[in-house]
């Protein structure tokens, strides 16, 4: 958007850069003996589409018309899940964040699951191009029994495009809540050159594609056996992968060298352990 309001006598002009704005939300229930959209609302740049499933949950896809998330960009999600609903959110590709002028873009997700409802938040990769700046906060509000599957993977440059990150900013904070009481914070924040910050044995080892998954359900510490074979089970590759769980949490966590390599361990793990396909636009 280009603004000539402070146009001078010489002839000059200050320019506005438009940055992006959005607002998505949807809410699913059951009607009869299926899942079914019960509310939806989307504006600007996030849009939110529901493709047909057949033997799959109620499945949402999110989009950013915009292609990618810049300084200045927000983008504000709420997904709500009625009693005893089951329904997936994914997005339709990987988000992208650009360089920023120095402002960060604010990514926001507030998650609503209700007593016996299951809300699995599966969004392909994030990437990070060099100079992006991105704050993104999760916070997801669990009643009686409801189920939260979450996954968000981070992809710092594409390391077969040649890309070189040499400054990147990044926060993440995920708050989860059962009833009330806080059951998972995890917070991230790098500031930086990651070839440095993630060079520790201890930070990374020098990965640069990494992803979080969490599991929170009343019976999560029955289900770890199951997460680690399968884990144990995957093809080997430059993919370095653990899980843990307790008091109604189960987490794992990857990192890996090359985030195709990542992408392919994800999907496996994610067909595996929830002994179900993703949806379409994963394979896409």
């Amino acid at each position: 958007m280009y603004d000539a309001g402070t146009a001078s006598e010489f002839g000059t002009a200050s320019v506005t850069m438009q940055r992006v704005r959005g607002i998505g939300r949807v809410r699913f229930a059951v009607s009869g003996d299926e899942t079914r959209l019960a509310d939806l609302f989307q504006s600007g740049s996030a849009k939110i589409r529901l493709p047909k499933t057949y033997s799959e949950p109620a499945t949402a896809v999110l989009i950013n018309t915009a292609g990618g998330l810049t300084g200045g960009d927000h983008l504000d999600y709420e997904v709500t899940i009625d009693e005893n609903a089951h329904a997936i959110v994914t997005s339709q590709t990987a988000e992208r964040a650009y360089r920023s002028l120095g402002t960060s873009a604010k990514v926001t997700a507030k998650l609503s699951v209700a007593d016996g409802a299951t809300l699995e938040w599966l969004p392909q990769e994030t990437i990070l191009f060099d100079q992006s700046n991105v704050s993104r906060t999760i916070q997801a509000d669990l009643t009686g029994n409801g189920r939260l599957m979450i996954l968000e993977s981070l992809m710092l440059g594409r390391a077969a495009m040649g890309e070189k990150i040499e400054s990147v900013a990044f926060k993440d904070t995920w708050r989860i809540r059962r009833d009330g009481k806080l059951v998972f914070a995890d917070d991230v924040r790098f500031s930086g050159n990651p070839r440095e910050f993630l060079s520790g044995s201890a930070t990374g080892g020098a990965n640069l594609a990494v992803a979080t998954l969490a599991d929170c359900r009343l019976d999560a510490e029955d289900h770890l056996t199951t997460a680690r074979s399968t884990l144990d089970g995957l093809p080997a590759s430059s993919v370095h992968c653990a899980a843990s769980a307790w008091n109604g949490l189960l987490t794992a966590r990857f990192v890996a060298r090359d985030s195709r390599d990542l992408r392919s361990v994800l999907m496996a793990f994610l067909k595996s352990y929830r002994t179900a396909d993703l949806p379409r636009v994963w394979h896409c």
